[in-house]
């Protein structure tokens, strides 16, 4: 498995697919990467030579953000969103979705588990 930008990319998957095990790298920003890199996109990742796989982590510490610094920028936003209190930032403090979906019926993911609330049994109408 090589190891670029701390990351062990699988062996079997072509390269520009093997690169967005990255954090912070997703397939547009693979096929840049390899452009630049001048690396033939298709090879697999097993077949890359310590040349290609040193140019391809070069191009990615010079141009990239990714993994730690990544995460880190991606939660300093999410502070900086929370502290502002703008409307994104309470629905992320609120755990709610950010962009505008529906959560009368859906939203699942965010909100977790069903917390269902006891009806009013035995209370009746008094005549």
């Amino acid at each position: 498995m090589p190891r670029i930008a701390g990351v062990d990319v699988p062996n079997d998957k072509n390269i520009w697919i093997a690169l967005t095990y990255i954090q912070g790298v997703g397939k547009h920003i693979s096929r840049a990467i390899l452009k630049e890199a001048k690396v033939e996109e298709n090879t697999k990742a097993k077949e890359l030579t310590e040349d290609e796989i040193s140019r391809i982590a070069q191009v990615i510490d010079r141009d990239y953000m990714v993994e730690g610094q990544y995460r880190r920028q991606l939660s300093q936003n999410i502070a900086r969103l929370r502290d502002i209190a703008c409307y994104r930032g309470l629905r992320h403090r609120r755990g709610l979705p950010v962009r505008g979906q529906s959560t009368r019926t859906n939203a699942r993911t965010r909100k977790g588990p069903r917390k269902t609330v006891a009806s009013k049994k035995g209370v009746k109408e008094k005549r």
